[in-house]
């Protein structure tokens, strides 16, 4: 078979985007749901049309199920139709009262320069342009909890009336400290400029029943020690289908299974397909396989999340020069357009590996968006992505999972504590302490 006909093949398939219908089409796909299980065996049965060893592995997680959720002002609720306000997923169920303090952008310094003992603390989801660091939002929150406050409101950035999601919570205690909730950008507009200084109670209903999950596993090429993991998360949050985040990297995944299956002879490595769950909870999922993983016997990380949302793909590479050498060089090879982002990356399931030195990167797409986007709201909606996206970017990412696993490819390993160094340099790891995700003893 000649690279025309295996591209060609890729560019009329529609395996990846029937597979993401089929996930959309599910539902409810939160971490520990039933959908999220459907999920899952459906992308085996996906990918077991294509590979060997298609399984599930199940671990255990803290489920979390959404109930109601409101703001209110002198003790009556304000009108759902004008202000809808949704839990964070592993917020702990409670009412807080306080007095509304908005932080905007909810910097550190704007953290450092108010008192929030006692008070209810609005932050935005985006950061300012001149800002030279992504704040993510659990940081945020937890800047909050630890200044002091009762109760946490996350005010989204992109208009239309869609209060954002995205889960609270730390690995040694999956539940929050203090109730909070997101809502929309217009909401949050009105809530500052008529209660900032004013009392308001946040009150949360949820349950947080023991749950399980599971990985997805599949794999193609020789039966090699070592294997590039190509990977994405199947779970989603559980207020919209789910379609760019992450929907479509695991559709992603299912068309490079496809694609690699017609070219397995040229596998120097095994290589092996992880559909995680429970990512949206905190990197559940991909933390399990990786603490129970030799991590030698792991060459590479290349991990799919937020793909096909714009036609360039962003690669975030960690500083690892030899995956930036990959990408440009398939980039080179079939004029497709890439950026590279060097910095680490702490926030999907490629991190669990290569904050201990595993050579990986982030696939996304290049967007016009600040931050996540659509994604997180109810928005998060199939007739955002494109078919033709699709397979033209699986063409790209089959290439470079071939040149992944190629003998010539031997990207340098690194120490820990190198890892560390770079956090610490891009002054990430303040935020990572205090959200709990610092792995390393200082």
């Amino acid at each position: 078979m000649t690279d025309t006909t295996w591209i060609g093949e890729t560019i009329t398939s529609d395996a990846g985007w029937s597979h993401l219908e089929r996930l959309v089409d599910i539902g409810n796909r939160m971490a520990g749901s039933d959908g999220e299980r459907a999920a899952a065996e459906a992308t085996r049965d996906a990918l077991a049309e294509q590979a060997r060893s298609a399984r599930l592995e199940p671990f255990d997680i803290q489920g979390w199920e959404r109930g109601d959720s409101s703001i209110s002002a002198g003790g009556a609720p304000m009108a759902a139709a004008d202000h809808e306000v949704i839990a964070l997923p592993r917020s702990p169920a409670g009412e807080a009262s306080g007095e509304l303090v908005d932080l905007g952008y909810g910097l550190p310094a704007d953290f450092e320069e108010t008192d929030c003992a006692g008070k209810i603390v609005m932050a935005r989801s985006d950061i300012p342009g001149w800002y030279d660091r992504y704040i993510h939002r659990r940081e945020k929150y937890y800047r909050a909890v630890e200044a002091g406050a009762a109760g946490f409101v996350y005010r989204n950035h992109v208009e239309g009336m869609l209060p954002p999601t995205g889960s609270v919570g730390t690995q040694a205690d999956a539940l929050g400290a203090v109730p909070a909730v997101g809502v929309a950008s217009e909401v949050g507009a009105r809530l500052g400029r008529r209660y900032d200084g004013a009392e308001l109670t946040v009150s949360v209903d949820c349950e947080t029943p023991p749950a399980t999950s599971q990985n997805v596993h599949a794999e193609l090429g020789p039966d090699t020690d070592g294997a590039v993991l190509v990977t994405s998360h199947v779970d989603a949050h559980d207020i919209a289908e789910g379609a760019l985040d992450n929907g479509a990297g695991t559709a992603m995944v299912v068309e490079v299974a496809r694609a690699l299956a017609a070219r397995e002879d040229e596998l120097d490595r095994r290589v092996e397909f992880v559909a995680f769950g429970a990512e949206e909870v905190g990197l559940v999922g991909s933390e399990c396989l990786s603490d129970q993983r030799d991590l030698d016997t792991v060459h590479a990380v290349l991990n799919f999340d937020g793909v096909v949302r714009g036609r360039t793909l962003e690669f975030h590479t960690h500083d690892f020069p030899e995956i930036e050498a990959a990408v440009e060089a398939v980039g080179d090879r079939l004029d497709h357009d890439t950026t590279e982002t060097p910095r680490q990356g702490p926030h999907s399931d490629h991190w669990p590996f290569v904050q201990w030195g595993v050579p990986g990167c982030h696939v996304m797409s290049e967007t016009t968006d600040t931050g996540r986007g659509w994604a997180h709201t109810h928005a998060d909606t199939l007739e955002k992505l494109d078919v033709r996206t699709l397979r033209e970017q699986a063409v790209f990412l089959t290439e470079l999972a071939v040149q992944f696993a190629s003998e010539a490819f031997e990207p340098g390993r690194r120490e820990p504590e190198g890892v560390a160094r770079r956090l610490e340099a891009e002054d990430t790891a303040p935020g990572m302490r205090l959200t709990g995700d610092w792995p390393y003893d200082d």
